[in-house]
């Protein structure tokens, strides 16, 4: 089982590795689980309501995919500020300027730097991804290059910065760690869809690469963008056209990729497994080993997604669950009451 990567059989649970934690989704909640420096555990849980049951249309194909696109990078976010709160990494004292700022918006300190921080985020991947593979498909075309050709070559300059960046941010201890906590978080899907017991015993015999991985879907939309914007997009001489027309393609590109993820995920054959071996290997880059305490985490927050929190479970000052092991958060675990009141 550690060297198979099978198809998932059904789309239960998704995930999202964090800074010493790891989020889960179930259908109607997220759960977030962070160990602390004291090696305590602590977890929040948040009703979840798929945009799909508010509105019918963002469930039908294609469009699925753009809303599920726009709500997982919203989500990324918040779900990154939550973890960094719980883990008592903003408690030090804001700059002047972060209070200048919070000031002029109206708005917390927290929420400015986080802000902030996603616009830079943007800025870094319009830059990395569309602004310099466009600057060398201008340059290619002066060369005299046809347009298959053009979007082939600027199509694999994507993927390569794709992978170079990854490659870089796995020499980062820190980024290094949260990508060990990304394994945990595919171990213990895994250990849920085979039905076992979830244990970091039974999650640790699986492997870290998984058909449904954020990583595989990155490959398939720079895969597909090479030919839907060889099919549809602006292909002339003008740079800024050709950036504008990658990035309005951008939504489409997105909802396409989905149906093809969820696709590959859920056949298995010959045809779909080699279809889907370049992004579990991509994998490799953003998936490490975890450690027992790390699919702990994992297992928790698999567990209060699933199951929610458990009954009379003590609270940390600033409301959140507190726990000391991942049995606790097992389904039908009750605390103590003395515990609870402590």
């Amino acid at each position: 089982m550690a060297n198979k990567a099978p198809a998932c059989p059904r789309v239960d649970i998704g995930g999202q590795a964090v800074m010493e934690g790891v989020m889960m989704k179930s259908p109607d909640a997220i759960a977030i689980a962070v160990r602390r420096p004291d090696d305590s555990i602590v977890v929040k849980r948040s009703e979840y309501v798929a945009p799909s049951k508010k509105h019918k249309w963002m469930g039908w194909p294609i469009l699925r995919g753009i809303v599920n696109f726009c709500t997982m990078l919203s989500m990324g976010m918040n779900t990154l500020q939550t973890s960094t709160e719980m883990l008592g990494a903003m408690d030090e004292e804001p700059t002047k300027f972060e209070k200048w700022l919070a000031k002029k918006l109206g708005k917390g300190v927290d929420k400015v730097v986080m802000g902030v921080a996603m616009v830079l985020a943007v800025i870094l991947s319009v830059g990395l991804f569309f602004v310099i593979p466009e600057a060398c498909a201008s340059g290619l075309r002066a060369l005299g290059l046809g347009r298959i050709a053009v979007n082939l070559l600027s199509g694999l300059v994507r993927i390569g910065i794709l992978i170079g960046y990854m490659i870089f941010c796995s020499f980062v201890p820190d980024v290094r760690r949260t990508f060990q906590y990304h394994g945990a978080e595919h171990k213990t899907v895994y250990c849920h869809e085979a039905d076992k017991p979830l244990t970091p015993e039974n999650a640790a015999p699986f492997t870290t690469l998984h058909p449904r991985c954020g990583t595989a879907f990155l490959l398939i939309v720079f895969t597909l963008s090479i030919i839907l914007f060889t099919l549809v997009g602006y292909n002339g001489d003008q740079y800024i056209l050709r950036l504008l027309s990658r990035l309005a393609l951008l939504p489409i590109v997105a909802g396409v990729s989905y149906e093809v993820l969820k696709g590959l995920a859920h056949s298995d054959n010959k045809l779909t497994n080699a279809l889907r071996w370049p992004g579990l290997q991509l994998q490799r880059l953003t998936t490490k080993q975890p450690d027992e305490k790390m699919l702990e985490i994992a297992i928790v927050a698999m567990n209060v997604a699933l199951h929610g929190l458990p009954e009379n479970a003590p609270t940390t000052e600033e409301g959140y669950t507190l726990l000391h092991s991942y049995k606790e958060s097992e389904k039908g675990y009750v605390f103590p009451a003395e515990e609870a009141a402590q």
